[in-house]
């Protein structure tokens, strides 16, 4: 589960925030300070203006590092891809890997949005054309390739593209369900659904 408390007093971000640019990091106090914000149920004040106001800076000091809305909002997507892989290597580890480990990253993909809904709905609606660099890897990176490594564990004989694909809707398809409402949200069930793809029910 992600270490972090979706019971945010948004009081207290532009405190946090500005902590972290006092320190000399602007960028990560903006990025935080918006998690905050989406974290509280605030993504409709997510702009320049208003995280400038949360760090305690004029909106023009932001312009460095995002030069509009629409740069800030891929990276606080990009940032929520990059939670997204750390739980799920994280989640392959604890599991041992192999099959056990392939349906744990399945299942943590369904908590992550139960658990941040709008960071998760923003990480899949930016479209984010330009990538980093090859060197750099981000968080959906690193949730495909733990895709493609359970893939092999679980479906040898098949094209590892489309049983990869195959995997990642159903999973997807069940967190849009549950952050839609169509079902209710409950671990066990969540379990047996992923592991009729990842792995077999135990």
């Amino acid at each position: 589960m992600a270490n972090k408390d979706n019971s945010v007093n948004i009081k207290d971000a532009p405190a946090k925030a500005g902590r972290a640019y006092h320190h000399g990091d602007l960028r990560a106090a903006v990025i935080a300070a918006g998690l905050e914000r989406l974290a509280g149920g605030d993504a409709g004040e997510l702009g320049l203006r208003a995280l400038a106001r949360d760090v305690g800076v004029s909106a023009t000091a932001l312009y460095r590092h995002f030069p509009d809305k629409e740069a800030l909002l891929d990276a606080l997507a990009e940032e929520g891809l990059r939670r997204l892989g750390a739980l799920q290597a994280q989640a392959w580890l604890k599991a041992g890997g192999g099959r056990a480990g392939f349906k744990a990253t399945g299942i943590a993909y369904v908590r992550f949005a139960h658990d941040e809904p709008a960071l998760f709905r923003l990480s899949f609606t930016r479209q984010m054309p330009e990538r980093k660099g090859e060197d750099e890897g981000d968080g959906g990176e690193v949730a495909y390739n733990l895709l493609r490594a359970g893939v092999g564990e679980v479906f040898p004989a098949e094209s590892v593209d489309a049983a990869a694909l195959h995997a990642w809707a159903l999973v997807h398809g069940l967190a849009m369900l549950v952050l839609d409402r169509r079902v209710d949200w409950d671990e066990a069930m969540v379990a047996r659904v992923v592991g009729l793809t990842f792995g077999g029910v135990d």
